[in-house]
């Protein structure tokens, strides 16, 4: 295997990591829309905005979403 091999998930691990690290600075809890309206400016692929859009409404806090969305961040 060489390191140009795809990494299925990688990411979008690492997208998703990304926008909850940007959206979820100084904040504790995150409504699902804020989170949808804020990966849909970060021109997140379809995949993950269809991911963010099948969460329930409601908040959440960072870990919550993280689990949800197959993320990392804690």
């Amino acid at each position: 295997m060489t390191d140009d091999a795809p990494v299925t998930d990688e990411p979008d691990i690492r997208q998703v990591d990304e926008l909850l690290d940007d959206i979820y600075r100084g904040q504790e809890r995150i409504t699902q829309a804020e989170i949808y309206r804020r990966a849909v400016a970060a021109e997140l692929p379809a995949e993950l905005l269809s991911r963010i859009a099948a969460l329930p409404e409601g908040e959440y806090a960072v870990d919550e979403a993280a689990d949800l969305l197959g993320g990392t961040v804690a």
